[in-house]
């Protein structure tokens, strides 16, 4: 059944409560292969020698492409409305370990 709404050319989106609350991330590690793209969204606490993957995106690397632009144009008017995002310096990360490394 179409909703009325939709105009042609249109998609409607749905978003339930519990995506809705979302899944916070401080840190993201992103990998590739010829064919894609692979986000893997991670909360770390400070001094924790172990942190877990929330969520896992894969992308194509088209999509990946227009994830970068969408991005960069709403920091860009974030800037505009807030002020300057710092970059902060001197953050150390611990190195990674995953174990062993695939590819698709």
């Amino acid at each position: 059944m179409s909703d009325s709404k939709v105009k042609p050319g249109q998609i409607n989106i749905e978003l339930d409560e519990k995506t809705a609350e979302g899944i916070y991330s401080n840190l993201a590690i992103i990998n590739h292969s010829s064919s894609e793209f692979v986000v893997d969204f991670v909360s770390i606490m400070p001094g924790a020698p172990k942190a877990n993957v929330k969520s896992r995106i894969i992308l194509t690397p088209q999509h990946a492409k227009r994830l970068i632009k969408a991005l960069q144009d709403n920091v860009v008017r974030f800037e505009k409305n807030f002020g300057e995002i710092k970059d902060v310096e001197g953050v150390q990360i611990p190195p990674l370990n995953f174990g062993p490394t695939g590819e698709a």
